[in-house]
C-alpha cells in the first residue's frame, strides 16, 4: 500500500513538473511568408525565445497551467495569446499583422496580471524607448507624458509624482512589485530611481490599496525592469544622453545572460548635471544633481517556478535652490558643495514563484537600506543624518478555478525603524512602524464580454515613537533649556478596503470599464509627530490624526481599431479625514509661519483623454493628443495643494521604415498647452498659463554588423520664461528651465547566441 502511495505521489509530481513546450510558426498576414526574429516571450516566467529562418520557435520547460505568450517584432502589431497547458505539449500557429498604432500592453501591476483591456483599474504604461526619446531630464518628468500623471519639482533632479492630484504618501512607488520607502512624505524627497534597466513603466490611476497596501489611495507606480535574456544568449547595451542646458552627461552599461535557465544581469550608471538654465538666461543656482547606480539580477527559471535575486545601489547628491544657496552659489558648477541632500540607497528583493497545478504561489520579500544626509554651508557640520530600514514581504496565491474564474488571497507586511545619527537636526524622530494585512480578490468572466473583479483588504498599522526631545533637541544644549518640547507616540490604525469593478465588451473594438473602490491610509510618522524648520518653513505634526478613507468611482469608454485608439475617462474621489499640511496662524521667534498636518473632508474629481490617430492611407503620420484636468477642493471652502493645471499636448509624428542605410525613422513635433491654475490652496499662489514647443527625430543604423539607435530632442525651444504651478522654486523666484536639447545614442551588442 506504502509502495502504490509512493507510486501516486511520484506520477503527480510529473504531472505538475512535466516537461511541457510551445512550438510552432510565426507567419506575415500579408503573404503568408515566414517571419525571422519574432520575440515570443512568457513575461511571468522571464523566459523567453525569437522565431529562426523559418519563423519556427519552440519555448521548453514550461508549467502545466495556462500561460501568456507575447509576440512582438518591429513593424508589426504586438499580439498576447492565453495558452493552456494540461498535460501534454501545444503547438500553436501566430500570424501577425504589419503595426499601424501601438496596440495594446500586457501589465503585471493590476489586481490580475492581464492586458490593458482586460483590467477593470485604468492602467498606463511607459515603455523604455518613450523614456528614451522623451528628452525630459530624469525618470519622473518622463512620466508626465502620461496624461493624469504629474510631478512636483525643486528643480530637475528632485521630482515627486502627482497621479489625479494626489502625492506623497498618497500613493506607492513600486521598484519590481517593492514599496520604495526613502523619506517620501515630503516633496524636497524623491524617490531614488533611474531609467536604467527599466522595461516599461505602469501607472495604476485610481486606489490600488487592495494589492499593495497603504498609501495607495491614488493609485501606484510601478517600474518593471528589463526582461531577460534570451536562451542561451549572452547580450548587453551602452546608453549615452547629452543634455544642452545642464551640460548633463547620463551614461550607462548593462550586459545579461541567460544559461540554461540561470538567468544573471549587471548595469551601472552614471548622471551628472551641472545648475540648469532658465528662460531669462539666469541659471538656477544650486540646481546641479549627480547621481550613481548599480543592478544585479540573478536567478533559476524551471518549469515549476522561478526564484530571482535583484540588488540595487543608488548614490544621490542632489542640491538644493533655497535662500541660503542662492546667496552662497555664484558660479554654476557640476559638483555639490553646499545646501545638499546627500542620499545612499540599498534595496535587496527576492522574488519567488511557485506552479502547483491550478495554483501559483508568490512570495516576494524586500529589504531596503535608506541614508539621508542633509549639508548646508561648509562651515556647518552635516545638518541631518537619518537612516531608514525596511523589511517588507508579500505572500500571495492565485488560483484558476477554471477558465473563467480566478481568485487571489494572501497577507502582506512590513517593519521599518528610523534612526537619527550625529546630526543636529531630527526632520523625523526615532520611530519604528509595523504594518499587516490579508487581502481577497476574485475575477470572473461571464462569456466573452463582461468580466467582474471585487475584493476585500484589512490593514493593521502600529506606529511607536518613543518619549524624546522634538526635533532633535537636548535640554543639556545651551539656549534649549526651557524650551524644550517632548514627543512621543504609541497607537494604531486598522480599517477595510474594497473594490468592485468591470470590463464590457462593447463589441470588438469598443470597451467600457466601471470601478468602485474605497482605500485606506493611516497617518505617518511625519504627520503625526514633525517638529521643526523644513525647508522655508516650520512644519509640526498632530498625534490626533486618525485613518484618511477615500471613496472613489470610476468610469472609462476605450476603443481601438487598425487606425485609431481613443481613451476617455472620468473620476470621482471623496476623502473623509484628508491629511495635509496647512498654515497657522503662529509663528517661530525667527519669523518662520507654522504649519501644522490637519485634517478635512476633501473631493477630487477630473478627466483624461488620449486619442492616436493613423489616417490610412498616409502611412507615415501619427496624429497624438492628450488631456487632462483635475480639481480638488475642500468640501468647507477652498482648494487642496499640489493639483496640477490643465493640459493638453499635441503631436505629429512622420515616420519612415527604411531610407537608404537609415531604418526606423521619425522625426516629432509637438505642443504642451498648459493652462492657469487659478484655485491654489492657501499658501500657494495662482500661476499663469504658458505653451511649450518640442521637436524631436530619431532613427537606427547599421554600421557594418553592429547597429545604433541614434536621436535628438528639443524641449522649450522657444526658451519661454514660466512658472510651473507644481514647481516649489517659485517660492524663491526661479523659472523652470529654458531651451534644452537632448542627444542620445544606444548601442546593443550580443556577446553570445
Amino acid at each position: 500500500m506504502k509502495k502504490l502511495q509512493l507510486f501516486l505521489f511520484l506520477f503527480s509530481s510529473l504531472q505538475i513538473f512535466g516537461q511541457y513546450s510551445v512550438s510552432g510558426t510565426v507567419t506575415d498576414a500579408n503573404d503568408g511568408e515566414p517571419i525571422v526574429g519574432v520575440n515570443i516571450f512568457v513575461s511571468e516566467l522571464s523566459v523567453g525565445t525569437v522565431s529562426d529562418i523559418n519563423g519556427k520557435y519552440i519555448i521548453n520547460d514550461l508549467p502545466n497551467r495556462e500561460i501568456v505568450i507575447r509576440y512582438s517584432f518591429i513593424g508589426y502589431q504586438t499580439m498576447y495569446k492565453t495558452i493552456t497547458i494540461k498535460n501534454k505539449s501545444v503547438k500553436f500557429d501566430i500570424v501577425l499583422e504589419t503595426q499601424v498604432i501601438e496596440g495594446e500592453e500586457f501589465v503585471v501591476s493590476g489586481n490580475f496580471i492581464a492586458t490593458q483591456h482586460q483590467s477593470s483599474v485604468s492602467i498606463s504604461t511607459l515603455k523604455a524607448d518613450q523614456i528614451l526619446k522623451s528628452g525630459s531630464p530624469s525618470l519622473i518628468a518622463a512620466m508626465a507624458e502620461i496624461p493624469g500623471v504629474d510631478f512636483i519639482s525643486k528643480g530637475p533632479g528632485i521630482g515627486t509624482p502627482v497621479i489625479r492630484g494626489l502625492s506623497l504618501s498618497n500613493i506607492l512607488f513600486l521598484n519590481n512589485s517593492i514599496p520604495v520607502q526613502n523619506y517620501q512624505f515630503s516633496e524636497n524627497h524623491p524617490f531614488m530611481v533611474d531609467e536604467f534597466g527599466i522595461g516599461q513603466i505602469e501607472v495604476i490611476k485610481g486606489p490600488a490599496s487592495l494589492i499593495y497596501g497603504s498609501g495607495a489611495v491614488g493609485g501606484a507606480i510601478n517600474l518593471i525592469p528589463e526582461a531577460v535574456a534570451p536562451q542561451g544568449d549572452i547580450a548587453g547595451d551602452f546608453g549615452l544622453k547629452y543634455l544642452t542646458n545642464t551640460q548633463g552627461v547620463s551614461t550607462n552599461l548593462g550586459v545579461k545572460g541567460n544559461q540554461k535557465g540561470i538567468v544573471w544581469g549587471i548595469r551601472g550608471g552614471i548622471n551628472s548635471n551641472k545648475d540648469y538654465i532658465q528662460g531669462n538666461g539666469l541659471f538656477a543656482p544650486n540646481s546641479r544633481f549627480n547621481r550613481q547606480s548599480l543592478k544585479l539580477n540573478t536567478g533559476l527559471v524551471r518549469n515549476f517556478g522561478s526564484f530571482r535575486l535583484f540588488y540595487e545601489y543608488n548614490k544621490d547628491k542632489l542640491g538644493l535652490t533655497n535662500e541660503p544657496a542662492i546667496n552662497a552659489v555664484t558660479e554654476n558648477e557640476r559638483e555639490n558643495k553646499v545646501w545638499y541632500q546627500d542620499l545612499t540607497n540599498h534595496l535587496l528583493i527576492s522574488q519567488n514563484s511557485f506552479y502547483l497545478n491550478d495554483f501559483k504561489i508568490n512570495f516576494d520579500l524586500g529589504y531596503q537600506f535608506n541614508n539621508r544626509q542633509l549639508t548646508g554651508l561648509e562651515e556647518l557640520p552635516v545638518l541631518v543624518n537619518m537612516t531608514l530600514q525596511t523589511l517588507s514581504y508579500r505572500l500571495k496565491s492565485t488560483w484558476s478555478i477554471n477558465e473563467n474564474a480566478k481568485l487571489i488571497f494572501g497577507i502582506q507586511g512590513m517593519n521599518q525603524k528610523n534612526e537619527n545619527g550625529e546630526a543636529p537636526q531630527h526632520v523625523l524622530p526615532d520611530a519604528t512602524l509595523f504594518d499587516f494585512a490579508g487581502f481577497a480578490m476574485g475575477k470572473y468572466h461571464f462569456g466573452e464580454y463582461i468580466i467582474i473583479e471585487a475584493g476585500f483588504r484589512y490593514s493593521y498599522r502600529k506606529i511607536n515613537v518613543p518619549e524624546q526631545p522634538a526635533g532633535g533637541h537636548d535640554h543639556d544644549e545651551p539656549d534649549h533649556e526651557e524650551d524644550e518640547v517632548l514627543i512621543s507616540f504609541n497607537n494604531d490604525f486598522k480599517n477595510l478596503s474594497g473594490s468592485l469593478g468591470s470590463t464590457f465588451e462593447l463589441s470588438e473594438k469598443l470597451f467600457l470599464r466601471i470601478n468602485f473602490a474605497s482605500a485606506f491610509r493611516a497617518p505617518n510618522i511625519a504627520e503625526l509627530t514633525q517638529y521643526g524648520v523644513h525647508g522655508t518653513r516650520f512644519e509640526a505634526g498632530n498625534s490626533n490624526l486618525s485613518e484618511q478613507q477615500n471613496f472613489e468611482g470610476d468610469l472609462g469608454l476605450h476603443y481601438h481599431s487598425k487606425h485609431a485608439t481613443f481613451d476617455v475617462s472620468g473620476f470621482y474621489n471623496h476623502i473623509n479625514n484628508y491629511i495635509h499640511l496647512a498654515p497657522t496662524t503662529d509663528s517661530t521667534d525667527e519669523g518662520l509661519t507654522i504649519y501644522r498636518y490637519t485634517q478635512a473632508n476633501s473631493r477630487l474629481y477630473g478627466t483624461e483623454a488620449s486619442i492616436h490617430y493613423h489616417p490610412h492611407p498616409i502611412h507615415w503620420l501619427h496624429i497624438k493628443a492628450t488631456y487632462s484636468l483635475v480639481i480638488g477642493e475642500l468640501v468647507s471652502g477652498g482648494y487642496l495643494p499640489f493639483i496640477p493645471a490643465q493640459k493638453i499636448r499635441f503631436e505629429l509624428k512622420f515616420t519612415k521604415d527604411r531610407w537608404k542605410a537609415l531604418s526606423n525613422i521619425f522625426i516629432k513635433v509637438g505642443t504642451n498647452i498648459v493652462f492657469a491654475q487659478n484655485n491654489a490652496s492657501e499658501f500657494e499662489n495662482n500661476s499663469t498659463g504658458y505653451n511649450l514647443i518640442d521637436l524631436g527625430l530619431g532613427f537606427d543604423v547599421k554600421l557594418k554588423k553592429q547597429f545604433l539607435s541614434f536621436g535628438i530632442t528639443g524641449t522649450n525651444l522657444f526658451n519661454i520664461e514660466y512658472f510651473d504651478h507644481l514647481s516649489t522654486l517659485q517660492e524663491v523666484g526661479v523659472l523652470n528651465m529654458g531651451r534644452n536639447v537632448v542627444f542620445y545614442l544606444k548601442i546593443p551588442f550580443g556577446l553570445k547566441s
